[in-house]
């Protein structure tokens, strides 16, 4: 079987339209992993994503009186651009079924390639019903995303362009797995030419099948599946992808949507490009690999699939990144309600750079913090929880709480009718590792605070909301206090919002 895809893969007819890309040593994450890790370049296709291979190889091969009539797919993102692309390129006509969620971006992508575009149902498998009625009455063919020999050749050219590159050892490859289009074509391809690399299928924690159906042995559907990854979410593999998955990958692995975003920032931090959640899985996988083989020197070839972001992405997994990459802890701590408590919580930390604070005055005697604090190693948050129970400040480590992490630290906050005389002011200071500690050294007064919500941005100014609780005739000294403490201000009593939901 390998060496009928071997033939295939050799006698694709993708070049026409797809680039041969790069194959890009990565030497910040090289270094942090202790291994050699190159990434293949996919991203940098005409359509960002690799997908445009295998969708011209299977419309270059239809015979010329079904090229005619032209083609027909069901998809959501980067299938449909390849398939437009190669439609124009062919000079065919191009039917793209996308769900009626689609963001418009990808639509008007699509269609700016000359494709026709039928928004129909919410989901994918909506939409591939209807193509498949339209199929049978427009006369089209039908180009699979994933489940084609010929779409599966086309992918597979990358492993040829891999070894071409590389003709040295490489300890393994990693794909990302959706239906398992690419992972089957490089899987065959490298198997017969190569066949002591591994061959590593990496799939987010929510989107399993193939994981599953090579466990079972046989295919299986999921019920549901997560849609961060959006790319490769998929409820069940091909046939033909899972029978050549079952021949010659070497090994799957599953990551978490924290491991993914950590992934994106490891590819940016080198490249300085963007890749979409799906197009990371590989570089997520390929980490993980090599920290449970505890593998050094070794050379690593993650394929870097695609870069079709959503823009609206950016913040969450700038926000999950640190914590994928175990470089964030979050934490709640409890500290007694008393003046100056605050500050002495601060100085446990010692050097530590905190990255999050949300707290709001609610009990008369214990103050329940949640803070996220930079880690320079994985094991170090649970040192810090046992140093600051050793103080007498109960701790819990909320890192892997999703319930924590998605929603919690949004809505850490609310009225506080026990704090009495209370001020809001926003402040400015410049950012830089131990600038909150500074911040409130400054502060130097042991005026209540009754509300605090800080998060590093990255940015060159840090801000910080703070409540204080200032008794009428302390005012005066608040004044001073203002005038000699050196950093921008905005006095927010008064602001709407806060009289509304904190007030």
């Amino acid at each position: 079987m390998s060496k009928n895809y071997k033939q295939s893969i050799e006698n694709s007819r993708v070049y026409d339209v797809a680039k041969k890309t790069p194959l890009e040593f990565q030497a910040n994450l090289s270094a942090r992993i202790h291994n050699r890790v190159l990434l293949k370049r996919e991203d940098m296709q005409p359509v960002f994503s690799f997908k445009l291979r295998g969708a011209y190889n299977k419309m270059a091969h239809l015979p010329e009186d079904a090229l005619k009539r032209g083609v027909i797919a069901a998809s959501a993102g980067n299938h449909a651009q390849g398939v437009a692309l190669s439609a124009q390129k062919l000079k065919c006509r191009a039917m793209i079924v996308m769900p009626t969620t689609t963001p418009l971006i990808k639509v008007n992508a699509v269609k700016a390639r000359g494709a026709e575009v039928v928004l129909y149902g919410d989901s994918y498998s909506d939409a591939y019903i209807k193509a498949l009625e339209l199929e049978k009455s427009e006369g089209l063919t039908f180009v699979h995303p994933y489940d084609d020999p010929d779409v599966i050749a086309g992918q597979g050219t990358i492993a040829m362009e891999i070894l071409n590159s590389h003709p040295e050892p490489i300890e393994a490859i990693f794909c990302c797995v959706g239906g398992g289009g690419l992972l089957a074509g490089i899987a065959a391809y490298i198997k017969a030419m190569r066949p002591e690399i591994k061959v590593i299928g990496v799939e987010a924690k929510d989107s399993e099948a193939m994981t599953e159906s090579l466990k079972q042995g046989h295919r299986v559907v999921l019920d549901q599946v997560g849609l961060f990854a959006d790319g490769a979410a998929v409820k069940q593999v091909g046939e033909h992808t899972f029978r050549l998955a079952q021949q010659f990958v070497d090994e799957m692995i599953v990551v978490d949507n924290d491991a993914i975003c950590a992934a994106i920032k490891d590819v940016f931090e080198d490249t300085r490009s963007i890749l979409e959640p799906a197009g990371a899985l590989a570089v997520a996988g390929l980490k993980e690999y090599a920290e449970r083989h505890h593998l050094t020197g070794k050379t690593l070839i993650a394929t870097a699939s695609g870069a079709n972001m959503n823009f609206d992405r950016l913040r969450f997994i700038s926000e999950r990144a640190e914590l994928g990459e175990k470089r964030e802890a979050v934490l709640a701590v409890t500290i007694p309600e008393k003046p100056g408590a605050f500050k002495t919580f601060c100085r446990v930390l010692g050097n530590r750079n905190i990255t999050e604070f949300n707290y709001r005055y609610a009990d008369p005697k214990e103050a329940h913090i949640f803070v996220g604090v930079a880690m320079t190693d994985p094991t170090e948050s649970a040192a810090l929880v046992t140093d600051l129970i050793g103080q007498g400040l109960p701790a819990l480590d909320l890192s892997d709480n999703e319930f924590a992490k998605l929603h919690l630290r949004h809505l850490v906050g609310g009225r506080a009718p026990q704090a009495e005389h209370e001020v809001i002011y926003r402040f400015e200071f410049p950012e830089k590792p131990g600038a909150l500690m500074k911040f409130l050294d400054t502060m130097g007064h042991d005026w209540n605070i009754s509300l605090f919500h800080y998060r590093n941005h990255g940015a060159d100014f840090g801000r910080v909301l703070v409540g204080m609780q200032v008794p009428p005739h302390e005012q005066a000294d608040f004044a001073t206090f203002l005038q000699n403490l050196g950093y921008p201000y905005w006095d927010e009593t008064q602001n709407p919002a806060y009289q509304l939901f904190l007030g």
